[in-house]
């Protein structure tokens, strides 16, 4: 079954450091099956505070998601990410 991450940034601390997530990250899903649905496009909140940010990536199951997450390469990236805003990520199985 199909499964989701979400990332929602909240909020920036140092740019130069959410870029160099950016332009690191895209190489993290070589060898993962993954699906990039939604990447800063224009948002409508509908509830709940307006996030700077919100990114859904799909993948054929949870765990291929985790596996891609707990990666490596995915992980030295995401120092980067943790370094330069605060996000709230989550994984979602679909139906």
């Amino acid at each position: 079954m199909s499964a989701y991450i979400v990332f929602l940034k909240e909020s920036t601390h140092d740019q130069s450091e959410v870029d160099n997530y950016l332009e690191n990250v895209g190489k993290t899903f070589e060898g993962h099956s993954a699906k990039i649905l939604a990447a800063y496009g224009p948002q409508q909140v509908l509830e709940g505070p307006e996030p700077e940010g919100v990114v859904v990536i799909e993948f054929p199951t949870m765990d291929e998601a985790r596996a891609w997450y707990d990666s490596p390469a995915y992980q030295a990236a995401a120092k980067h990410r943790f370094n330069g805003a605060t996000f709230r990520v989550v994984l979602v199985e679909g139906v």
